[in-house]
């Protein structure tokens, strides 16, 4: 009765037009006043608890303003131009650079929507100026953008290990390759499209160009292996290291590329910062109008996404006191399943709730529930949440909520049935290297396995 109350009152909310956070969050209260004997005092405690009992969720505002600075502050604009020299010149190779510039700024951001909006914004217009048709061009950039949850740091696998108390720092290191993996899949197939419909490519720019492209870019690059390098080092936690590249990127933006801030040319009306400029720049950032909006935007996103983990934690809270894990676990378990029959379910019921649900709230909803039934099979638990978090990539560019296609459709001007038409042939390759990261454990496990003799956080 509980269960069936609780999703009831959830679609039905959702299909009121209802925001996701709150529909999670007012069918877990209204279920537990009519149909639980907890009290309303249960709800403020768990909101609580959301928010202070799980120290990797700590990381995430950090990391949403590290790409804050980043996005507004030209590292995307930098990174694009190496990515342009690195491969533009191959058949097909400005859509190839997007997808590298997508996996390098995945690197710097954690988060899918950012890395379309921040890349796609640069390059579609770009790439249909120098002869691609637009929907290949938006096509590509709405599906390589999901590689912004895969290529550590990722926001979503903070989530992850904040739902299942697995090292974050393995779930980072386990999604370096099949991240890569997928994005050089994507860049042979945009070759061979290429190829066969004899699209244009750029004439090599030298090696000097690459050489300057490549300094102008240091800035990010830098950036990832920083991040990296503290946290495998065991310098710091995947949460002290959030913090260090919000410092990173501030400093970056504002003091090396001087893209904002009181150094800014606007600023300084084209001239060369003095000396006193540069001292007065430290004290003048903190009440710059351009650093104050860049924080005032990562307060709004991470307020919404933390808003969202906090009712989809107590969405969960319901279902346990209500006993619905464990009957779906016996449920499953009394089937019989071998391993790779209980991964195809799985797959399903996450592609089936990526059409409907927020990454986040999918898995502090659905990790607790299936980990015990993977760990039970054998499956390792940093292998399951990277096939959890591959599913949310393909989550993120299906309709009705994938919100890669609404960051496409708004650079793009044209409709979200048009981009979901443009993305779908790279949809279809996505669902198959999802199959071949859920059999092939080993792309998941090869660098954690190799770490295993170094503090992991």
């Amino acid at each position: 009765m509980t269960a069936t109350a609780l999703f009831l009152l959830l679609f039905a909310f959702m299909f009121m037009g209802m925001p996701i956070a709150i529909a999670l969050g007012l069918s877990s209260i209204t279920t537990i006043l009519l149909f639980t004997n907890d009290s309303l005092a249960s709800v403020a405690l768990k909101l609580f608890e959301a928010t202070t009992r799980h120290y990797t969720l700590l990381a995430i505002p950090f990391f949403i303003l590290s790409s804050q600075f980043l996005s507004t502050g030209g590292v995307a604009r930098r990174l694009i131009r190496f990515a342009m020299a690195s491969v533009g010149f191959i058949r097909g190779g400005m859509a190839m650079a997007s997808v590298l510039a997508c996996m390098l700024f995945a690197a710097v951001s954690g988060s899918s929507p950012a890395t379309v909006a921040a890349i796609g914004g640069i390059v579609i217009g770009a790439m249909v100026k120098a002869g691609f048709p637009k929907s290949f061009a938006a096509g590509v950039i709405t599906n390589a953008g999901t590689l912004g949850i895969l290529i550590p740091p990722s926001i979503v696998m903070l989530v992850y290990s904040a739902a299942t108390e697995v090292s974050a720092a393995r779930m980072f290191m386990a999604g370096v390759v099949p991240g890569i993996a997928i994005g050089l899949v994507l860049m042979v197939a945009i070759y061979v499209v290429a190829t066969v419909r004899r699209l244009p490519r750029q004439p090599f720019v030298g090696w000097a160009e690459l050489g300057r492209a490549a300094v102008g870019a240091s800035g990010g690059l830098i950036m990832i292996l920083f991040v990296l390098g503290v946290i495998y080092g065991g310098v710091a936690s995947p949460t002290e290291a959030a913090a260090l590249s919000a410092l990173y990127a501030f400093v970056i933006a504002v003091f090396v590329y001087r893209d904002m801030g009181p150094l800014s040319p606007a600023r300084l009306g084209g001239r060369a910062p003095g000396a006193m400029d540069v001292l007065l720049a430290v004290p003048r950032s903190l009440i710059d109008p351009d650093v104050r909006r860049v924080v005032l935007d990562a307060a709004k996103v991470s307020i919404m996404l933390l808003f969202i983990i906090g009712n989809a934690m107590l969405f969960a809270h319901v279902l346990t006191t209500a006993q619905i894990p464990q009957t779906i676990a016996q449920t499953i378990s009394g089937l019989g399943l071998p391993a790779w029959g209980f991964l195809i379910i799985v797959n399903i019921l996450l592609l089936i709730a990526g059409n409907f649900m927020e990454p986040s709230a999918i898995l502090l909803i659905m990790a607790p529930i299936l980990l015990p039934i993977a760990l039970s099979l054998g499956i390792d638990p940093v292998h399951f949440g990277i096939i959890m978090v591959v599913n949310m990539e393909i989550g993120m560019i299906t309709p009705p909520v994938g919100l890669n296609l609404f960051v496409t459709a708004g650079i793009t001007n044209q409709s979200i049935l048009w981009v979901v038409r443009a993305s779908l042939p790279w949809l279809l390759l996505m669902l198959v290297c999802l199959l071949v990261v859920t059999y092939v454990p080993g792309l998941s496990l090869f660098l954690p396995n190799q770490m295993m003799g170094q503090p992991l956080g």
